[in-house]
């Protein structure tokens, strides 16, 4: 597993059907050793802190992996290293694979497994199409989010490894599942609702989820 990219941005103005909308999904790739931060990474800013951001939400791994399926998907899209907002283009990290709790060390930093990412409609503007969003979550190549454990410097290249593996057996596509319906598994939602690691929004989502179906 390594590290293919790591990509910042910082918010920008854009126009979306007629208002101006400020986003950070614009993010290039550096090069050479970025510091890894509490809530984010240097040169990286979130935009709208209310949705994005914040210790659970602090970096945003996609697997490059995934490139291919959109290539295909999308073959005149601009399909460059960062287009999906992600500050981490990984290797060897997939949905179906990465477990909530997870600890992970890329270069000197190291790294808790928290959510899935939930795309916000800003996905579509950064790929001027309004069914960015609904194909994102259909699809479940999303991606997710890390909370920062130890900071430290990330760069291309590093090797990605796990320093401990989560004892949940719950992936991060099993959430996504619960959350589009396509698992109605009341083991899986209990189980979900009692994962310290996964943010308590989710867990308490999951919870009424869990109540209404006893009800």
């Amino acid at each position: 597993m390594r590290l293919v990219s790591v990509n910042v941005g910082l918010p920008r103005e854009v126009d979306w059907h007629g208002r101006a909308v400020k986003t950070s999904i614009w993010k290039d790739p550096v090069d050479g050793r970025v510091h890894v931060g509490t809530l984010n990474l240097d040169g990286d800013q979130q935009s709208d802190l209310s949705v994005h951001g914040g210790a659970d939400k602090a970096v945003y791994v996609y697997p490059h992996e995934h490139y291919q399926f959109w290539k295909n998907e999308l073959p005149d899209a601009d399909l460059s290293l960062g287009v999906f907002g992600e500050n981490l283009t990984s290797e060897g990290l997939l949905e179906d694979q990465v477990q909530i709790g997870d600890r992970l060390r890329i270069g000197t930093a190291e790294f808790i497994v928290r959510q899935p990412r939930i795309p916000c409609f800003k996905l579509g503007i950064r790929f001027n199409r309004p069914d960015m969003v609904k194909r994102f979550l259909q699809n479940k190549k999303t991606g997710f989010y890390l909370a920062v454990h130890r900071e430290g410097d990330v760069a291309a290249g590093h090797s990605i490894e796990f320093i401990e593996r989560s004892k949940s057996d719950v992936t991060i596509l099993d959430i996504l599942n619960l959350y589009v319906m396509d698992s109605q598994s009341q083991d899986l939602l209990r189980r979900a609702t009692e994962l310290p690691a996964l943010p308590s929004s989710w867990r308490d989502y999951f919870h009424k989820r869990l109540w209404n179906a006893d009800v």
